[in-house]
Order: structure tokens, then C-alpha cells, then sequence
């Protein structure tokens, strides 16, 4: 069916209310919007569902979240799991609390229970409270650091991870076979008196930082230099305002300073033009302030408060930015060498990495005897990890992590946490000023005991329905190819995930991945070098990321410079 006719369907359907039909009526000559928000139904990528706010199948609206709800609740009711509920929390982003509710009431419309935050919450404490109220799924909605126009679904299952095999299969397949007339929903007093409803907070925020206080380290050496160390903090609008600070707070430092302009919970993110942790721009007001009153670190948070950003000071006052690599490498290894301090790691340890993330984590789990285990992108799979070890009770995991900004070092949650990496990485702040050091000593030590690992990132936003064609068209054309070298690098191995198969350009034996069926293009460089290339999947964007390993931090970096010409080509 061509988008003019579902289009039609939507405007002449009695399911769609009239400010839903409003919106579409004003596009009837605009053939071109008509197609983009009517072409396709938005689907679950790694992070679930995601899109620009608005009316149609492709576009985020109460219609959409009713839709994947009725799909969801379909797919609980037939695992028989409909007694055991479902958590949902929201962030601050623009229509959150409208398409949480509107969540809920569907749920309770089938006849499932919805544990509903009362107000915004971060998405690891979703992650705990699935877990913490025993629930058979969670929802969080939320696009994460997608500009202000966009807003998302993301499901969790019970373990507290987001959904992976075979849930994921099994609830896009219902998602895709609902029919309008068939999405449920119920009035709000009515959920409420059925106690199909009900409005959670407090309880779960006091279980969830009492979790995070447990793995605080150094009480002692906080409690020495918690009046010496100056944290500047911006939630960037978003849900991390609270929690971060209440953490740190309580953990006893007391000198942490908010960026003002970005205090306050606002979806149209005033003050940046996306608020992604990753960007210079996020921390443009944060170092205003931080120069002023002479902080040791920057921490930012995205709008649902699960990747951070980090700036941190040398000795010669100048500010350093740490990429995702750099700050989840810092913090997991700290986190080993503190378990080893206590004679904690087991023989059986190990840590966790997608398969984009530095190879730096490689070398510092070697350098404590650990496994690495590496899986696809999105954290999902470190969650699924998690689980294993724990069901089959074989493996402790120790700490994981993703270039994205986002890690996780306890198992109390099943997604990355920004909330107890800002207090980590505060506490190590404490640490190192003891030694007479700063975090970005530290980060230098890492290098000088690791090896000098140098990671980047490409990427080219391709936006709309031929953007979406365009990237499948780089993405078979690479597949096609035989490529021995990028940028002067040898290639040694060609990993192709979407067929599972390695090919082995040295022995020319073939292998298998091992790991589930993605759209990804991995090349295994030599010097410990990388390529990756992959779709996004939270934006439209095809990315390619790579790796080096130099001899100290200039040769990284002109080798990185090397490989980065030679990674442009790929999508040029």
C-alpha cells in the first residue's frame, strides 16, 4: 500500500482523534512529507523504538506507542506473564509524560499492571526497577541525545536489559500485526481504580542509590579530600539532575556546582542544539563556569541520564575532553585495580565490550587477568551477558562498557549508568589527588602502562527514505568488495556480521562470528588497528569507527590521521 492511501486511512479512521487529523489535513498537498511520515512504520533498533515527533506510521505519536504497547501486552499474554507488570519511566524530552501515560492506560486496557514513575526518572533506575518490583518487562521513553524533535520507546525484559532475542522477534512480530482498531486503551481514573495503575518513586530511588553507595571504594580517602575536590555538573535539561546530585551527596562531596543555564528539565534543550554529552558544544557553559571557580572535572549527562560526558584538569590548568574510549577505560580499570586491591577478582572474571569500543579494554583485562568478552553494538548485549553468567552460574562479571559514553560497573541494573559512573569518577578525582595526581595523570598512566590506543568515530547523517537507501547501498557495496588495506593498514580479517562469517585473509580459512546476525562490516587491521562499519542504530546515520595503537600519543595520533583517510573512502 503507497503512503497516499495510509495516509487517507488515518484521516477517514474514526481511531485517530481530531488534533491527530488537524495535523495530517495540513499536509494534503505536501506529497513529499506525506511519503516521509507514511513510507514505513518505525522499527526497534538497537536502542527500540525511535522517531520525530508527529502524526503518521513513521513518526512518534500516541497512535505509535499505543500500537508497540498493544503489541507488547499481545506478546506477554501469550507467555502467560500478564500477573507480574510492567515499569515504565519517562525523561524530559517533549510528549514523555503524555506517551508514558498513554503506555500505561493500554496496558491496563489488557489487563496488565503499569508501575508508573511519578515524575522523570533516568533510564538505569527503569533498568533497576524492573528487577526491583519483579516485573515481566519495562519502558522507558526517551530518544537518549536525538535532538529536541524526536522522542523513543525502549523495552526492557525482566532481567532488566533491553529486550534481545527471542523477545525482541517475538514482540516486533506482534508489534507489525496490529491493526488500529485492535490498539486498547482505557481512561486514566479507570487504570487508577483498578488498580491496574499504580504511581511508584521514592521506594525505588532510596533502593536504587543505596545499590550505588555499595560500590563506593575509597569512603576513607573521599572523606579526606571531599572539601578539596570541585565537580562542576550539567544534566543538560534532563532527568539527571536529582540523582547525580543526590549520589554525590551523599558519597560526602560537597563543593559540586551546577550549570544553571542547563539545571532545569526542558525537551526543547534551549541552550544546545542537541543534547549529546559527546559534543564540544554540551560543555561550552560547564567550562565557563569550571574556569571561574577552578574545578578538577566537567560531568555531563544526557536527557535520560545513561551516557557521560567527562572534561578534567592537568596540573597546567588546562582542560582535557575524554572520549567514551577514554573515561570507560579510566573507570574500568580503577574498578579492577580496586577489586584486586581487596583480593576480589575471581579466577572465573570478566569484562565486557561492544564490538566498536577500544581495544585498550582488551589490553588492561589482560593486564589483570581477566576474559574479555566482546559483543554487538548496544548495551543490551552486555545485559544479556550478565544474565548468562548468572543463570548458568559460571563468570562474575566485573565492569562493561561502550565507546558510546555509557558503562556499567555493578549488576544491580542491566543498562549503562551515568549516576554511578559521575560518582565514580568523583571518587577517583579523590584518589588521585591523594597520589598528588589529577584524573588526566591517570588517563596518561593508562597509556603509558596499556599501550597508546587511539579511537574516532565517522559518521554521515543520510535523513529520510533515501537516505535510509543510500546507506543499504554503502552497506552492500562494501559487503561485495575485497579489501586487503585501509589507509596503509593490512586488513587481516574481514568480519561480516550480517552473514556470520570471518574471512581469513592470512590462512584464508573461513570462521564463524558467533554472535547474532547484525548489519555491521568489521575489519581486523594490523598494529592492533580497526575498522568498523555500521547503521545507526538510534539515528540516520551510517557510522564507521576505527581504532590504532601507536607508540606514544603523537605517533597514535598520526596514525590515527593515517587510518582516518583511509576509513573516509569507505563511505565517501
Amino acid at each position: 500500500m503507497n503512503s497516499r492511501l495510509i495516509y487517507e486511512q488515518w484521516l477517514n479512521s474514526p481511531v485517530y482523534d481530531d488534533e491527530i487529523k488537524k495535523e495530517l489535513i495540513q499536509l494534503k498537498d505536501n506529497d513529499k512529507e506525506i511519503e516521509e511520515r507514511f513510507y514505513k512504520e518505525l522499527e526497534f533498533g538497537t536502542a527500540g523504538l525511535r522517531g520525530i515527533i508527529g502524526a503518521g506510521t513513521n513518526r512518534m505519536n500516541k497512535y505509535t506507542v499505543r500500537k508497540a504497547t498493544q503489541g507488547l501486552s499481545n506478546y506477554i499474554l501469550s507467555q502467560h506473564l500478564e500477573g507480574k507488570g510492567v515499569a515504565i519511566a519517562y525523561d524530559s524530552r517533549n510528549m514523555s509524560p503524555e506517551f508514558a501515560m498513554e503506555a500505561a492506560c493500554c496496558f491496563a486496557a489488557n489487563g496488565i499492571k503499569a508501575y508508573l514513575f511519578e515524575g522523570l526518572r533516568p533510564t538505569p533506575e527503569l533498568s533497576f526497577a524492573v528487577r526491583f518490583y519483579e516485573c515481566v518487562a519495562g519502558i522507558n521513553i526517551t530518544a537518549s541525545h536525538n535532538p529536541p524533535e524526536y522522542n523513543g520507546y525502549k523495552v526492557y525484559w525482566s532481567d532488566g536489559a533491553q529486550i534481545t532475542p527471542p523477545h525482541d522477534i517475538g514482540i516486533m512480530d506482534e508489534v507489525r500485526g496490529v491493526k488500529a482498531e485492535e490498539m486498547k486503551s482505557v481512561a486514566t481514573k479507570e487504570a487508577i481504580e483498578s488498580n491496574l495503575l499504580t504511581f511508584i518513586g521514592e521506594e525505588v530511588d532510596e533502593a536504587y542509590l543505596r545499590e550505588l553507595e555499595h560500590l563506593v571504594f575509597q569512603k576513607d580517602i573521599i572523606r579526606e579530600y571531599q572539601d578539596q575536590i570541585k565537580i562542576v555538573y550539567t544534566p543538560l535539561h534532563g532527568t539527571g539532575n536529582i540523582p547525580v546530585r543526590e549520589i554525590l551527596k551523599r558519597v560526602g562531596f560537597t563543593n559540586v556546582f551546577v550549570v544553571k543555564e542547563q539545571e532545569q528539565p526542558d525537551g526543547n534543550f534551549p541552550t544546545v542544539s542537541y543534547p549529546n554529552p559527546e559534543t564540544e558544544e554540551a560543555f561550552i557553559l560547564g567550562l565557563q563556569l569550571a574556569k571561574k571557580i577552578g574545578a578538577d572535572l566537567i560531568l555531563a549527562t544526557d536527557p535520560d541520564a545513561d551516557r557521560l560526558g567527562v572534561y578534567v584538569l592537568d596540573k597546567d590548568g588546562e582542560y582535557h575532553s575524554l572520549t567514551g574510549n577514554m573515561s570507560g577505560c579510566l573507570l574500568g580499570e580503577y574498578v579492577l585495580s580496586q577489586y584486586k586491591g581487596k583480593n576480589q577478582i575471581p579466577d572465573d572474571g570478566f569484562v565486557v565490550r561492544s564490538i566498536v569500543t577500544t581495544r585498550l579494554l582488551d589490553a588492561i583485562a589482560n593486564g589483570y587477568q581477566v576474559d574479555l568478552v566482546e559483543v554487538l553494538t548496544g548495551f543490551k548485549y552486555i545485559g544479556q551477558k550478565i544474565l548468562e553468567s548468572e543463570t548458568n552460574e559460571k563468570g562474575r562479571y566485573l565492569f562493561g562498557m561502550e565507546e558510546s559514553y555509557g558503562c556499567l560497573p555493578g549488576t544491580y541494573a542491566r543498562d549503562k549508568d551515568a549516576v554511578v559512573a559521575s560518582m565514580i569518577l568523583c571518587e577517583m578525582a579523590a584518589y588521585y589527588k591523594s597520589k598528588k595526581q589529577t584524573l588526566w595523570d591517570g588517563m596518561l598512566s593508562l597509556y603509558e602502562t596499556y599501550g597508546y590506543y587511539e579511537d574516532q568515530i565517522l559518521s554521515a547523517t543520510m535523513e529520510g527514505k533515501d537516505g535510509l537507501a543510500k546507506i543499504q547501498q554503502i552497506m552492500e557495496q562494501l559487503e561485495s568488495e575485497e579489501r586487503f588495506e585501509i589507509g596503509g593498514f593490512k586488513v587481516l580479517r574481514k568480519r561480516n556480521y550480517k552473514t556470520g562469517i570471518i574471512e581469513n585473509y592470512e590462512t584464508g580459512v573461513q570462521e564463524k562470528t558467533n554472535l547474532p546476525q547484525t548489519n555491521a562490516l568489521y575489519f581486523d587491521l594490523e598494529e592492533d588497528g580497526f575498522a568498523c562499519v555500521r547503521p545507526s542504530g538510534t539515528e540516520p546515520k551510517i557510522k564507521v569507527y576505527y581504532g590504532v595503537k601507536g607508540s606514544n600519543l603523537t605517533d597514535a595520533k598520526e596514525k590515527s590521521e593515517q587510518l582516518r583517510q583511509g576509513v573516509s573512502t569507505l563511505v565517501r
